[in-house]
């Protein structure tokens, strides 16, 4: 069986060869990495070149004309199924997302549609952030489960692993998230679609190297995205390819 990583990347040079290495190094089969480059300035993309050639299992998915975390993650789903995945772990390439969870996701994706990685069930973690962004995130948490009826714990987690007919389900030409939005929608879809999901304990730890995304505006309008999936799907319009890939607003 195929299994995909899709790391979407923006200015991760510091990060993404060390990810890669571990990755490798855990021997899973049949296991590629794809990385999604929105043209990082500061080499992303040679980085991941370099490591191709020694490691023709490594592939780079290098976009010049769109950025964006949504449309990254979106571009890296539909690369991946079109070369034969029949799982696709997405994952963060600032390592708080640890590669060593890659293979109990695997094991427990056997028994479910897709599997999460996360924070806040028992034996998971959220450590080196402050106080302020962990009761955001907390609170953003509840928002979103309780608009969108989902029983994930981490609605907010970007460690995620599918399985193929999920991501062939929930119409990827259809999306409307261009950024980090696309998490929750994701979700959203797939729970729509009736797909089950299963959460494993990971513990999550802010970045070393490279500096963060996200700041409240971004977050903000993160937020009344979520807003926008209910409204769309009340009104039969969230499967609706016609509405296209819009910009978030």
């Amino acid at each position: 069986m195929k299994t995909y990583v899709m790391i979407p990347t923006y200015n991760e040079r510091e990060n993404i060869e060390n990810l890669i290495r571990e990755i490798l190094n855990l021997k899973v089969p049949d296991i590629h990495i794809v990385v999604v480059d929105d043209n990082s300035p500061d080499g992303t993309s040679e980085a991941v070149k370099s490591a191709s050639k020694a490691h023709p299992e490594v592939e780079l998915l290098l976009r010049t004309t769109e950025r964006g975390r949504g449309s990254a993650g979106i571009a890296g789903f539909k690369y991946a199924l079109d070369h034969g995945a029949d799982f696709v772990i997405e994952m963060d390439a600032d390592f708080s997302h640890h590669p060593k969870y890659i293979p109990p996701m695997l094991e427990t994706i056997q028994n479910a549609d897709m599997v999460i990685g996360s924070r806040f069930i028992s034996g998971g973690k959220d450590v080196n952030r402050g106080i302020i962004r962990k009761v955001i995130t907390i609170l953003a948490g509840i928002y979103v489960r309780v608009l969108l009826g989902l029983k994930i714990k981490d609605v907010s987690s970007g460690y995620r692993c599918f399985k193929r007919k999920v991501l062939e389900a929930i119409e990827l030409d259809s999306m409307i998230s261009t950024g980090p939005s696309i998490v929750s929608e994701v979700f959203y879809r797939a729970h729509l679609k009736g797909f089950s999901s299963k959460e494993i304990p990971i513990k999550f730890e802010d970045r070393t190297h490279g500096k963060t995304k996200l700041n409240y505006k971004i977050l903000i309008k993160t937020l009344l995205m979520v807003l926008k999936f209910k409204r769309l799907n009340k009104r039969g319009l969230l499967f609706k390819p016609s509405i296209g890939n819009q910009p978030e607003g």
